[in-house]
C-alpha cells in the first residue's frame, strides 16, 4: 500500500542538495530555441533537450563510444551492439509514461549524443523507474546530475511519490552522485552486488 503523501509538507518541493563544489563544477545553463544550452566549466557546449524519433542513429554512434564497463553499468549485462529496433523503440517514447532527455553536443555534424537520462512511470506504485548514462569524455563536469535534477523535476511535476533506479554496487560513481542528491540505497538480496536507490518526492 502506497503511504498518503502530505502536500503541506515544507519539504516535499525541496531543492535537491548541491553536489560537492571540491569535485564537480555546475555546468552553466541557459534557456534557447532548441532547448537548455549548457556550458561545461571547461567551455565545452550542449544542448538538454527531450529526446526525439530523430535521434536513433546519434544514439546508436553513442553506445558504440561506451566502454563494456559503462555498457554493463548503464544495461546491467553486457551487450555488443545497440539494435536498430532497441534504439527506436528508445527513441520513440510514450509520454503518458516516459520522458527522456539528451545531451547533445553540436559542436559536430552530425550533433552526437553525450548523455541520456530517462524514467519510466508505474502508475500502479506511483513511482517511476529512472537511467542517466553520461559519456566517458564528459563526465565528472556535473552533466549526470543535471540529467538527474531534470528528471526529479518531472517526476515532481507528475505528482509522483518516488523515484527508484537499479544500480551496479561497483558503479560507484552513480551512488556517490544519488546519495547526494539525497537517494537512500538498499542492497537487493536476489541479486548480489545490485542496490535500489530511491528517493521520496
Amino acid at each position: 500500500m502506497i503511504p498518503a503523501i502530505d502536500f503541506s509538507a515544507p519539504d516535499r518541493f525541496a531543492p535537491l542538495p548541491p553536489r560537492s563544489s571540491e569535485r564537480f563544477a555546475r555546468p552553466r545553463v541557459a534557456l534557447s530555441s532548441e532547448g537548455e544550452r549548457v556550458r561545461t566549466h571547461d567551455g565545452r557546449e550542449l544542448v538538454l533537450r527531450a529526446i526525439e524519433p530523430g535521434d536513433v542513429a546519434a544514439m546508436q554512434r553513442c553506445f558504440t563510444r561506451l566502454s563494456p564497463e559503462d555498457i554493463r553499468r548503464r544495461f546491467l549485462h553486457a551487450m555488443s551492439e545497440l539494435p536498430a529496433p532497441m534504439a527506436q523503440r528508445l527513441c520513440r517514447i510514450d509520454p503518458t509514461l516516459e520522458t527522456a532527455f539528451v545531451l547533445m553536443d553540436e559542436s559536430v555534424k552530425p550533433a552526437e549524443m553525450r548523455g541520456v537520462g530517462r524514467i519510466f512511470v508505474d502508475e500502479a506504485t506511483d513511482s517511476a523507474e529512472f537511467s542517466v548514462l553520461v559519456e566517458q569524455d564528459w563526465s565528472r563536469l556535473g552533466l549526470g546530475a543535471l540529467l538527474m535534477q531534470r528528471l526529479v523535476d518531472d517526476s515532481r511535476r507528475r505528482g509522483l511519490y518516488e523515484l527508484w533506479g537499479y544500480v551496479l554496487l561497483e558503479n560507484r560513481p552513480m551512488l556517490e552522485l544519488c546519495k547526494e542528491l539525497g537517494f537512500k540505497q538498499r542492497l537487493i538480496p536476489d541479486e548480489p552486488g545490485t542496490a535500489q536507490i530511491t528517493l521520496k518526492l
